[in-house]
Order: C-alpha cells, then sequence, then structure tokens
C-alpha cells in the first residue's frame, strides 16, 4: 500500500485482503498508508448501478 492512492486506504478493504488469504498473507506497506487505513472507517456506499445491469 502507498499514499498515493489514498482514496482506497479504508479498514474494510485491508480487512478483506487479509481473510481472504488461505495460508499466508504479506502485508507490504508504507506505515503511514498502512496507519491511515487502520483508522479509517469510513467505507462510502459504491454506486454500481449493479440492479440496473442486471
Amino acid at each position: 500500500m502507498a499514499m498515493q492512492h489514498y482514496m482506497l486506504l479504508e479498514r474494510n478493504l485491508i480487512y478483506t485482503g487479509v481473510t481472504r488469504g488461505k495460508q499466508l498473507v504479506v502485508v507490504i506497506a508504507q506505515p503511514k498508508a498502512l496507519g491511515m487505513a487502520v483508522k479509517n472507517q469510513s467505507s462510502q456506499r459504491r454506486m454500481t448501478n449493479l440492479a440496473e445491469r442486471l
């Protein structure tokens, strides 16, 4: 994880990535980016228009 992608630094995305690992999970991140992601709980509702597409 890098600070360049600060819009994606959210706790729920970190949780998803870590919990999907089957045997081993390696997190490579800038310490500041990881800290920001862990502190950020405010995930916004995604506007995908999935219902309309189906």
